[in-house]
């Protein structure tokens, strides 16, 4: 196996590891999570993507987020990436929003950033095709969520491989980049100041220039987020579905905010999402 298993632990009849592999695309080592669900043992099974947010790692969600019981009844493969490339070469920046834990999922073009900082291919082929090959996985049935920068990625990796993610969820994504502070930053930083180039990684853009998807989008905000007005911006994600006809549900949590409080008060709403729209 190209996968160097480093723990795994017996959790609702089926299995939590952690994994460690050689990544082309980042130039470093990486590690990833994976629950295999007891359906795992005997077949092949959908896998939900769960990409994180601004200075997590792989074990944020899986420690925190609580899915592995729903998981577990439902036959889904949980799969956890880090969110940036790792390693004392690779480049940082002392902010928490740049560098390290910061990858924003896309393909940097700028020095220093361009080595390392390929995010998009890693998930979308790299770390895809290696699980695929690896593990028990049905890759006809893929689905992909995530939280607040993973938010963002989740949305703008399914609205680029709408015939890859049959199912599409959110935690408070960072829906418009191009019209926040975390996302101008990251994108000028990794991308350079061409802002044609910033609209592939805007969810909002992408449904203005692409036009909606097959798959049904869930989100779900928590109105006592901190973030929710400056960063977040729902309502853009809201405007941009409704003219290009993108079927999106955006639902508003009183009193939650940007924690794992609240994704855990809601992941199993949407891993059934998902489990309905993979087996179906």
């Amino acid at each position: 196996m190209k996968l160097e298993l480093l723990n795994q632990a017996r959790c609702f009849g089926g299995e939590q590891r952690y994994y460690k592999h050689a990544s082309t695309a980042l130039a470093c080592d990486m590690r990833f999570s994976v629950y295999l669900p007891p359906q795992a043992q005997k077949a092949d099974c959908p896998v939900v993507w769960y990409l994180s947010g601004l200075t997590c790692t792989e074990d944020n969600a899986t420690v925190k987020a609580g899915f592995q019981r729903t998981a577990a009844e439902l036959g889904l493969i949980i799969v956890c990436p880090d969110t940036s490339p790792r390693g004392d070469h690779v480049p940082d920046d002392e902010a928490y929003d740049f560098g390290k834990g910061a990858g924003f999922y896309l393909d940097a073009t700028e020095q220093p950033w361009v080595k390392n900082f390929q995010m998009e291919t890693y998930i979308t082929k790299e770390l895809s095709e290696l699980i695929g090959a690896e593990l028990p996985v049905d890759m006809s049935k893929q689905g992909i969520t995530g939280h607040s920068m993973g938010g963002h990625g989740a949305l703008t990796l399914a609205l680029k491989n709408p015939e890859r993610y049959k199912s599409v969820s959110a935690f408070s994504p960072i829906c418009s980049p191009i019209e926040c502070p975390w996302g101008r930053k990251a994108l000028a930083g990794y991308l350079g100041q061409n802002q044609a180039a910033w609209r592939r990684h805007d969810a909002c853009a992408l449904l203005a220039d692409n036009g909606p998807i097959d798959a049904e989008i869930l989100v779900d905000q928590g109105l006592a987020d901190d973030f929710l007005e400056t960063q977040l911006k729902p309502e853009l994600l809201e405007a941009a579905a409704e003219t290009s006809g993108q079927k999106i549900t955006v639902r508003r949590q009183a009193g939650y905010d940007h924690s794992y409080f609240f994704i855990a008060s809601f992941i199993e709403d949407h891993l059934r999402f998902h489990g309905e729209r993979l087996k179906s």
